[in-house]
């Protein structure tokens, strides 16, 4: 799912964010959320999630202050808006740590607002490497399924923050190290689920969200492309490609539906209802993180619920 950039409401909420600015203080905060590359004072992160967030924590840590824009696990990423305490987020940001392909526009264009021309912007889309351009295929922007991608952008954070901090390199250095390591047990973890007696089945998705995951363990999207597209574009979906989606289930034709608990309505509850009454396995998925989770805990918990689904 994308996140609405919301750029015409922002652009016209800028005059006022400025003035609130205004009335800021630009010296750095006992908290040390400032530019932190000369004096000792922290590494100020903002990212535009919490996946991206813990992300950097995990590699930063007592180093950096991190802000996520989106955070709260109840909230619909498509409802978000911005206030003047994101403004001044993004006016302090040392590093900026957004999505890209599409799903937190809004970052740029707050970050242009805030006046903000120093911070190092890192898109996770443009470090995936993965081809953006139309012609040859839509991009699944959810790029913080796919383990590759996220390895490369914990890399990419270590070189900035032991280039804002190189006394803290050797600490950033040692965490990637460490963070990677885990991500590469994810990896093998999902890897060989393609052994199982499972591997190459069929599975149903609400939105594209989890489909890097599924695919790395070696199983084969059947929902029909015009469902999940309308749903993650929030467009009505058409009668005759509902009919086709909610076969999946009465024909038995999926072994699981990964299932988007953060963008519901009547037609993905049509499909969760089709889901039960046919007896197969449902695999919930977010997009941010669950209250008390790091990206790690929550990838694994991701993990072992579609292998006990395939079971």
């Amino acid at each position: 799912m994308r996140l609405p950039s919301h750029s015409a409401n922002l652009l016209t909420g800028f005059a006022l964010l400025a003035l609130t600015l205004a009335g800021c203080s630009a010296t750095p905060s006992t908290d040390g959320a400032t530019d932190g590359t000369t004096d000792g004072a922290k590494i100020a992160v903002v990212a535009s999630t919490n996946v991206w967030g813990d992300i950097a924590a995990q590699i930063g840590g007592d180093a950096i202050n991190v802000s996520s824009l989106i955070s709260d696990p109840a909230q619909d990423p498509h409802s978000f808006e911005a206030d003047a305490q994101v403004q001044l987020a993004l006016s302090k940001a040392d590093v900026v740590v957004e999505n890209g392909g599409g799903y937190d526009d809004y970052v740029e264009t707050l970050l242009r607002g805030a006046d903000n021309t120093t911070a190092t912007v890192l898109n996770a889309v443009d470090i995936s490497g993965f081809d953006q351009e139309p012609a040859t295929g839509e991009l699944n922007e959810h790029v913080w399924y796919d383990f590759p991608t996220v390895k490369k952008v914990a890399a990419e954070i270590t070189k900035t923050f032991s280039k804002l901090d190189p006394a803290n390199s050797d600490t950033f250095i040692a965490n990637e190290k460490a963070f990677g390591a885990a991500v590469d047990v994810l990896a093998a973890d999902t890897a060989a689920l393609k052994t199982g007696s499972a591997a190459g089945s069929g599975v149903a998705i609400t939105e594209p969200v989890p489909l890097y995951l599924l695919s790395a363990a070696g199983l084969i999207n059947k929902t029909p492309v015009e469902f999940s597209e309308a749903i993650e574009e929030g467009t009505d979906v058409a009668p005759t490609v509902m009919q086709k989606t909610l076969a999946l289930f009465s024909e038995k034709t999926v072994s699981l539906l990964a299932y988007n608990e953060q963008t519901t309505g009547p037609e993905t509850e049509k499909v969760l209802a089709a889901a039960k009454a046919a007896g197969i396995a449902i695999v919930s998925v977010t997009e941010t993180l669950p209250n008390g989770k790091s990206y790690l805990s929550w990838m694994t918990d991701n993990v072992d619920a579609v292998a006990t689904a395939l079971k």
